[in-house]
């Protein structure tokens, strides 16, 4: 049996107010009254309420007094302040001083019941419509497997904002079942772009969905063209459930629009992200600019020194004459971002300014090889949580903060996203081949079929070719690459790691947001 609720009843006139007592001891809870403030507080000294009603007009110590006073002694008991006043001070004294809800006299018993299960019961009515949502959505989620672009993009927003939604309501008991569709999700999806990238990427840009290399044409270009100053802002290593996780702490300052694009394969920073820049694939992008183009395996940051002058080409490339030059800078430490807040208005004079932040992605490597990272990160729900954390004390919030009061768009995107490794297999290659974990190039380099995909020429996924025997291998679903050497050993190590450039949902469909001020 569960305990009824406890209930105290402070009124001056509690006698009169037993035809209420009655009626809410038969929903359920038990009340106790008393006549006057003092005893309230004695009461509340010995413990075992669960909440207070509180009459504010009160001879001797008033309702506000007695509310200061259970106060110093419970900070969390709720009190629900009732009066005959409804002036506003008043209402404003008592909600300064945390009370749970507010009550006009003269009230009737539904009103009362109203109230007490609007604190007591919320979270698991709540929870219960939650649960039996989830069931029927998922029910129809999981009749059939999406057939095109758009459905898979539709069911990744799906799942992120589950996501969320579960962080929020942990009691609900959903975390695993959700978690084994999504496994079951990316099985399907992987073999869904083994089929259809290939086509995509050789197709004309509004033959195929959104991808990395057509959002500047879509998402910039237009506000450009028409005249508005803009901010692009890249969080490197940003899933589309982080960014559903902090959505809402931004949707009071700003209209926010979000959508959803592919990443290009392989869905890691020196490609995607100078592919986000450029507007071409990694292989045009050697073939266009060989002077910009610095082979990966010489560090993933080298690859990325060019990007200011990529997007420059390629907003010349569409016609458009700023009027003055565009701004670039990325920030990789706390002094880089408290630079970006404090030239905010420097930077707000150029028609347009890039900000590259690569906090999740420095986060992503360290964790691997730091266990304080790894235990306030042990899983996706965490990780949520650290990204929720961060951006809220970030240079880059304060930045957005400044900006809302100003005539400007936002557009926030990434380059890609990160999934949680689970399962090592294997790969096969010479010792020069590249470190990654999610996707490896190098000479005649292979892997297991069941774990990864081997790509044996490059140029057919718009790749660039190193030397003449130049492959790639990309990860599939949750798996990473080890090598037969000391394979235990090393996945167990890198197992539950945060890891990008391989083929699934938490890599490749990742946000971009449009933010314009309220």
């Amino acid at each position: 049996m569960v305990e009824p609720k406890k209930i105290l009843w402070a009124d001056d006139e509690i006698n009169q107010l037993r035809p209420h007592i009655i009626f809410m001891e038969e929903h359920g809870y038990s009340v106790g009254g008393v006549a006057s403030g003092e005893d309230a507080v004695e009461l509340v000294k010995r413990g075992g309420y669960d909440l207070v009603l509180l009459d504010e007009m009160m001879p001797g110590m008033d309702g506000l007094t007695t509310l200061e006073e259970i106060r110093k002694i419970d900070k969390r008991i709720p009190i629900v302040m009732i009066t005959k006043s409804e002036e506003e001070s008043l209402m404003e004294d008592a909600i300064g001083k945390d009370i749970a809800d507010y009550l006009v006299k003269p009230v009737n018993p539904h009103q009362i019941l109203s109230c007490l299960k609007r604190i007591f019961d919320t979270s698991r009515i709540v929870g219960q419509q939650l649960t039996r949502d989830y069931t029927a959505e998922y029910r129809e989620m999981s009749l059939t497997s999406p057939q095109s672009p758009e459905q898979w993009l539709k069911l990744a927003y799906w799942l992120s904002e589950w996501d969320v939604i579960i962080d929020s309501h942990p009691d609900l008991g959903l975390e695993e079942m959700h978690r084994e569709f999504r496994r079951e999700c990316n099985t399907e999806f992987g073999r869904f772009v083994l089929e259809n990238y290939q086509r995509w990427i050789h197709a004309d840009r509004t033959s195929r969905p959104l991808l990395s290399t057509d959002l500047a044409a879509e998402k910039l270009i237009p506000h450009l063209r028409a005249g508005k100053k803009l901010f692009f802002i890249v969080i490197d290593c940003m899933r589309l459930d982080q960014w559903l996780s902090v959505e809402s702490a931004m949707a009071q300052h700003f209209d926010i629009q979000t959508e959803v694009f592919f990443s290009i394969l392989p869905s890691a920073t020196p490609f995607c992200r100078n592919a986000l820049f450029s507007g071409l694939f990694p292989l045009e992008l050697s073939e266009r600019y060989p002077e910009l183009w610095i082979r990966p395996e010489e560090g993933s940051a080298s690859c990325n020194r060019y990007e200011h002058q990529l997007l420059d080409k390629l907003i010349a490339q569409e016609g458009i004459e700023l009027p003055g030059d565009t701004k670039y800078i990325k920030i990789l430490d706390p002094e880089e971002g408290e630079s970006l807040v404090q030239r905010l208005k420097s930077y707000l004079s150029a028609p347009m300014t890039s900000v590259v932040v690569n906090f999740l992605d420095i986060l992503a490597h360290s964790r691997a090889a730091n266990e304080v990272l790894k235990e306030i990160s042990p899983n996706e729900s965490a990780y949520r949580s650290v990204m929720k954390t961060w951006l809220a004390h970030s240079s880059l919030y304060k930045a957005l903060m400044n900006l809302a009061s100003e005539d400007i768009t936002i557009v926030i995107t990434t380059d890609h996203g990160s999934i949680f490794g689970r399962r090592g297999t294997k790969a096969y290659g010479r010792r020069d081949t590249s470190t990654n974990l999610r996707y490896k190039f190098g000479d005649n380099i292979n892997c297991d079929t069941k774990g990864g995909v081997l790509i044996k020429n490059p140029k057919d996924w718009r790749l660039p070719s190193f030397t003449k025997t130049t492959n790639f291998i990309v990860a599939l679903e949750d798996y990473y690459f080890i090598y037969p050497t000391n394979f235990a050993q090393y996945e167990k190590q890198y197992c539950n790691s945060f890891l990008h450039g391989g083929i699934s949902l938490e890599e490749m469909v990742v946000p971009v947001a449009t933010l314009t001020p309220r």
